[in-house]
C-alpha cells in the first residue's frame, strides 16, 4: 500500500538484514514515525504497547521477535523462553500463537548454528504469505462490493461501514476487511467508507482514516453509535470488519463494539461480512463467548485521549471526573448466526463448521483424527 505516494509495508528488515523496522502506530495519524527493533525485548515492547497491532501483524512481529532472540542465543532453552514471552504479550489474537508454532516447526530439528538464518527466512516467508493472503481476500471480497452495487442501482456509490482498523496497518500489506475496498478502488468502482471512530483507542479515526486518506479512498469518520442510525436510514450497503480470532463454528472475536454493529446490521437487513486469513481461525475452539480470552486493557485508554491542540502539539487529556473508575474490555464476540459470510484467502463461505471446513478440508480430516484419538484415549481410561 502507499504512504505519501510510495509503496510501504508495516514491517520490514533494515539495511543490514538483521534489525527489524516497524511503523510506530501509536504516533499516527499526527506523525509517521518508524522504529527499529534490535532485540527480543524491543519486539515484546512493540507488541505490548501496540506500536504494532492487528492480528496478522502481531503474528509476523512475533516471528521476527524470535529471530532477534536467536541472534543472541540459539539454544533450545532460549527458543522456548522467547516463545513463552512472545505468547504472553497479547492473549486474544490467535495469529500470535499460529506464527510461533510455524516458527518452532521450522526450527525444532535445526542445528543451533543454523537456527537464526532459518528463522529469518521463515519469518520473511510468513510476511510474504500474509501479504498474498490479504490480497486474495481483497480479490474474493470485491465481488461482495460489486454485488451490493448491482443491488442498489439508484445509488452512485457503494457505502461500506467498517469498525476499528482492519486495513494494511493491521497486517503486513493490504489488510483484511479493507482489502476488498482497496481492490474495488483500484478497479475504479465508486465507493465510500464509513469509519467508526472505535473508542477507546480510536483506531478507526486515527488509523483507518489515515490509511484511506493516504490511498485516496473517499471516507467519513463517524461516532461509534452512529452506525445503527445510518443502517436504519439506508445509508449503508454492507458492513466489512476483521477478526482477531474466529472459532471453528464461525463465531468472531473482534474489537469491542463489533457485536453491536452486527446486531444493527441484522435488524436492518444489511449484510455483515467478516474478512480474515486462515491464521486467524482457531480450529480448536467452538464457542467463542465461552472459550476466547478477552483482553482487559489499561483503564487509562478509556479515561484519557491523545489529540493535537490548536498549537499543533500532540497531548494527552483526561476525559473523566477524577476518581471515576473505568473498564476496558478490548474485544467482544459476535456469534456466527449474525455473520452473513466469512471472506478468506480461499473464498467466501458461511460462518459455520461446514462453511469453513469446506474451504479448508485438510483441517476437517485433522480434526477428525484428533477427535478419534481423544475418543480412543477416553475408552482406554474406562
Amino acid at each position: 500500500m502507499r504512504v505519501r505516494g510510495a509503496a510501504c509495508r508495516t514491517i520490514w528488515l533494515g539495511a543490514g538484514g538483521l534489525d527489524v523496522e516497524i511503523i510506530d502506530q501509536t504516533r499516527l495519524p499526527h506523525a509517521f514515525v518508524t522504529r527499529t527493533l534490535r532485540s527480543l525485548d524491543d519486539a515484546l515492547d512493540a507488541i505490548r504497547s501496540m506500536r504494532v497491532r492487528g492480528a496478522p501483524l502481531i503474528g509476523v512481529t512475533a516471528a521476527y521477535g524470535l529471530c532477534l532472540a536467536l541472534r543472541a542465543d540459539a539454544s533450545d532453552a532460549a527458543l522456548d523462553a522467547a516463545c513463552r514471552a512472545l505468547l504472553a504479550t497479547r492473549p486474544t489474537a490467535v495469529n500470535l500463537r499460529w506464527a510461533l508454532e510455524a516458527m518452532r516447526a521450522a526450527l525444532r530439528d535445526a542445528p543451533q548454528p543454523a537456527r537464526a538464518a532459518l528463522a529469518y527466512a521463515r519469518a520473511a516467508q510468513l510476511a510474504d504469505e500474509d501479504a498474498a493472503a490479504c490480497r486474495a481476500i481483497g480479490e474474493h471480497g470485491v465481488a461482495l462490493i460489486e454485488a451490493a452495487r448491482a443491488g442498489r442501482s439508484g445509488r452512485e456509490r457503494v457505502h461500506v461501514l467498517t469498525h476499528c482498523n482492519a486495513g494494511w496497518l493491521a497486517a503486513v500489506d493490504w489488510g483484511t476487511a479493507l482489502a476488498p475496498v482497496y481492490v474495488a478502488h483500484e478497479r475504479g468502482i465508486p465507493l465510500h467508507v464509513y469509519v467508526d471512530e472505535t473508542r477507546p483507542r480510536n483506531q478507526g479515526a486515527s488509523l483507518t482514516a489515515w490509511e484511506l486518506l493516504e490511498h485516496g479512498v473517499p471516507h467519513t469518520v463517524i461516532a461509534d453509535n452512529a452506525g445503527g442510525h445510518l443502517m436504519r436510514t439506508g445509508a449503508v450497503d454492507l458492513c466489512l470488519v476483521g477478526s482477531d480470532r474466529t472459532t471453528a463454528r464461525g463465531d468472531v472475536c473482534n474489537k469491542i463494539g463489533t457485536y453491536l454493529k452486527a446486531l444493527a446490521a441484522r435488524d436492518n437487513g444489511v449484510p455483515f461480512y467478516v474478512a480474515l486469513p486462515h491464521s486467524s481461525i482457531d480450529w480448536a475452539l467452538e464457542d467463542g463467548l465461552a472459550e476466547i480470552p478477552i483482553e482487559a486493557r489499561d483503564a487509562r485508554e478509556v479515561s484519557h485521549v491523545w489529540g493535537r491542540d490548536a498549537e499543533g502539539q500532540v497531548r494527552e487529556v483526561a476525559l473523566l471526573p477524577e476518581g471515576s473508575p473505568a473498564a476496558n474490555p478490548a474485544f467482544d464476540v459476535t456469534p456466527a448466526r449474525l455473520v452473513t459470510a466469512l471472506v478468506t484467502e480461499r473464498g467466501v463461505c458461511d460462518a459455520s463448521r461446514e462453511g469453513l471446513f469446506g474451504l479448508y478440508p485438510e483441517r476437517s480430516s485433522q480434526a477428525g483424527r484428533a477427535r478419534g484419538e481423544d475418543a480412543a484415549s477416553a475408552s482406554a481410561r474406562t
